[in-house]
């Protein structure tokens, strides 16, 4: 009997395909063997410094296309939430992700928006959100990593920890819109069409991609590569489903064994 492909993969791009703007070893050609096999893809990133048009211009300079409706972003969830509810977004985010939030009505009950904004998190910025929480605007995280992989290939501080500053400060608890979300992994398996046990997530965050898609009940491979830290997958409840040296094997398992 002839084994079936899985419906669907839910891959993340930084320190699982590229680290920087490098390709890592591989990954494009197992991108491409995922999608001969007829997996349906989604790639799920908590970037929070590009838009979304920009990070496919962006993977596409590096030989990987992407559709609009492949690519998931916790700052396109951000927009949707805010027209949804009619908030007027107080942004702590990168400059060059700004752009995301553009024509939103101004005159909306308050929402601070906190992404990775990198050195825009001055003391200004960080105190005016601070200040806005205390005046009872809706808290909203676009992320909450720790770290991530960066250009120079050192780890850096992600959006997470300023997330908690104001967290602490403000006592009230942010609600994260991108991995690991419950409502972002149901947002891709609803554009898949897929059931949660008929698709498989890929990732190098052992907390928000495998621990938040185990969660969701999508089974979790975990790679080695990226932010990867030997005993990452420690942390999680429950552990990965399988553990990989990069995402061409991962993809060889899931390919075999799912």
């Amino acid at each position: 009997m002839t084994r079936q492909p899985p419906r669907g993969v839910l891959l993340d791009l930084g320190g699982v395909v590229f680290v920087g703007d490098t390709p890592l070893p591989g990954a494009l050609e197992a991108v491409a063997r995922l999608r001969s096999a007829g997996a349906g893809l989604r790639f799920l990133t908590n970037t929070t410094r590009r838009t979304a048009a920009t990070l496919r211009a962006d993977m596409a300079r590096i030989g990987l296309e992407i559709a609009p409706d492949e690519l998931l972003t916790p700052a396109q969830l951000a927009r949707d939430y805010l027209v949804r509810h009619r908030l007027s977004p107080l942004l702590l985010v990168h400059r060059n992700l700004e752009t995301e939030f553009e024509g939103i009505a101004p005159n909306g009950p308050l929402a601070v928006v906190i992404g990775d904004a990198a050195d825009g998190f001055t003391y200004q910025r960080l105190n005016a959100a601070y200040r806005a929480l205390e005046e009872g605007a809706v808290f909203l995280a676009l992320a909450e990593n720790r770290n991530f992989r960066d250009a120079d290939g050192e780890l850096s501080l992600d959006a997470g920890a300023f997330v908690r500053a104001l967290e602490y400060a403000s006592r009230r608890k942010a609600t994260v819109l991108g991995k690991p979300a419950p409502e972002f992994f149901r947002l891709a398996l609803e554009s898949l069409g897929c059931a949660a046990c008929e698709t498989a997530m890929i990732g190098d965050d052992a907390e928000a991609d495998i621990g938040g898609a185990l969660k969701a009940g999508i089974p979790g491979i975990l790679v080695r590569t990226g932010k990867y830290h030997p005993g990452d997958e420690k942390m999680l409840d429950q552990p990965p489903t399988h553990i990989a040296s990069d995402l061409t094997a991962a993809v060889a398992w899931i390919l075999v064994n799912h």
